[in-house]
């Protein structure tokens, strides 16, 4: 076994070697790289990296090297992160065709995330996925889901007015609840479902692993072979838990989905449509594994992102008054006290819109958005990118730009508008990505986090909870990183029915539903 772990240990001294040595030739004989901290020897920039505030941190780097494109080295490896959003349109739309790509990562299989279509190579694996997607959640295949996002937001509005300081459970359940139900036809009870518990505990141990930083496998994949017993392999048994609740999580709702259709329960979802026309039409196997996959994708990843867009926005009503008045006046305007916000109001209240818009740019759930990888050696202006480059657009920094946002770290809806008091064109969220690899399920995104802002701003005011002599209690104003998520810190508020009609709306609608 010595001999092995010896052996292994030199190839991978090798490995590093060889890829400083391409660098160094590459970069002699074609250009120079984008600024960045300086690097060490061997290792590069392996301890700069960032494992929290990522996006704050890389806008830092911008500043102290007065670049709004930065560069950083590990073992051989290069990285690019993009603080001006001109300059990420130009890689990774423009140039999508060669920046569209993911690296190869070890971690994601032995985490048993190869089924995660935003972790899969540009080819035609992916594309094949992307298809369905387009198919089942573009912008008119996604109002199918609205049903279910009504019902949905409508419980979780009476679970705040039974028990407002519950409010960070009742978000996740809503968040959670919503996906399986349009993906499964799964019915969330509780947040003790099995089915939460899994994906929970395997976001949990996988997500800080999956960082470049956050394990030695993600930049040396060899480590990968490593195994499991091995003193100091804290990845690799990391990862095993992971893997075991990736399987639960992938098993849980599917069985349901089964035992659903040989009890005859018609529960209308992505996937009893797909296996229903399977039984009576035929499908291969291929699209099988394919829609799971979707579903899969959209369970884990959807649920975890609406859960941290929600929570910034209990947090800035809380601390933004003036913006809850305004907001609440135009809904009683256009929709009134007699029923409760639906989609088809959308389109008539452009104050909603505008703050959907600032709580995602506000806080976006994913800072650094997810890598693109080159296909092929690149320049922008005199600046090599090699290929295989990753590169982040690090859309906090974007979104956080004093050139486009004026006073960025403020919450001011009003940005969305022009001076005639029209929503203006600024109506891309970054938050859902780049290029080819933009989140597919955007559409249904954007539905849920819009119609659950307007229903619970309809029905409740929002504000800092106090203390027993009645003084406010301020909020910490910090957000942590959950991998490469970020959510608000825990916090106190209150939240109160608006009227006595209000609630009896509430009840009324709740109870009438199925």
């Amino acid at each position: 076994m010595s001999l092995n772990i010896t052996a292994l240990i030199i190839s991978v001294l090798c490995i590093i070697l060889y890829h400083i040595c391409r660098a160094v030739v590459r970069q002699k004989r074609k250009g120079i790289y984008p600024p960045g901290p300086k690097p060490w020897p061997i290792v590069g920039n392996l301890f700069d990296l960032p494992s929290d505030q990522t996006g704050q941190t890389y806008l830092e780097w911008g500043r102290r090297n007065n670049s709004d494109i930065l560069h950083a080295q590990v073992l051989g490896h290069h990285i690019v992160i993009v603080n001006k959003r001109e300059i990420a349109d130009e890689l990774l739309e423009k140039r999508a065709r060669n920046s569209s790509g993911r690296p190869y990562t070890p971690i994601v299989k032995l985490l048993d995330w190869e089924f995660n279509i935003a972790l899969m190579d540009y080819g035609d694996e992916w594309r094949k996925h992307r298809k369905v997607c387009q198919q089942h959640l573009n912008r008119e295949a996604s109002r199918s889901f609205e049903p279910i996002q009504l019902e949905k937001v409508h419980r979780a509005l009476l679970q705040l007015l039974r028990s407002p300081e519950e409010f960070e459970a009742h978000n996740r359940m809503l968040s959670i609840s919503i996906t399986m139900d349009m993906m499964y036809g799964y019915q969330v009870k509780n947040l003790d479902d099995p089915a939460i518990d899994a994906a929970t505990r395997t976001a949990e141990i996988g997500d800080p692993l999956f960082m470049t930083s956050g394990s030695m496998i993600n930049i040396i994949p060899v480590l990968a072979r490593v195994p499991a017993w091995v003193p100091g392999a804290i990845s690799q048994k990391l990862a095993t838990q992971a893997r075991y609740w990736t399987g639960k999580m992938k098993d849980i709702p599917v069985d349901d989905v089964k035992r659903q259709m040989a009890a005859g329960i018609d529960s209308p979802s992505l996937l009893t449509q797909f296996m229903e026309k399977k039984a009576t039409t035929g499908a291969s196997e291929e699209e099988e594994e394919i829609m799971k996959n979707v579903a899969y994708t959209v369970y884990g990843a959807a649920s975890d992102t609406t859960i941290s867009a929600t929570a910034t926005f209990f947090y800035t009503m809380a601390i933004s008054p003036e913006v809850q008045k305004k907001a609440q006046a135009e809904i009683d305007r256009v929709v009134g006290n007699h029923r409760l916000p639906d989609f088809t109001d959308r389109a008539s209240l452009p104050y909603i819109e505008a703050v959907y818009r600032e709580v995602m740019r506000f806080a976006p759930p994913l800072p650094l958005g997810m890598m693109h990888t080159l296909a092929e050696d690149d320049f922008y202006g005199d600046y090599l990118l090699p290929k295989g480059t990753q590169v982040f657009a690090n859309i906090w920094a974007i979104t956080h730009d004093e050139g486009t946002y004026k006073d960025p770290d403020a919450f001011e809806p009003e940005r969305f508008f022009d001076e005639d008091g029209s929503l203006n064109d600024d109506d891309r969220v970054l938050a859902y990505g780049y290029g080819r690899r933009i989140c597919a399920g955007k559409h249904v995104a954007s539905a849920t986090m819009w119609i659950t802002i307007v229903s619970i701003l309809a029905c409740f005011n929002i504000s800092k909870a106090k203390d027993e002599f009645g003084k406010e209690i301020e909020i910490n104003p910090e957000f942590e990183d959950h991998g490469v998520k970020t959510i608000k810190k825990p916090f106190e508020c209150s939240i109160t029915p608006r009227s006595p009609a209000v609630q009896k709306l509430i009840e009324d609608v709740v109870s009438e539903l199925k």
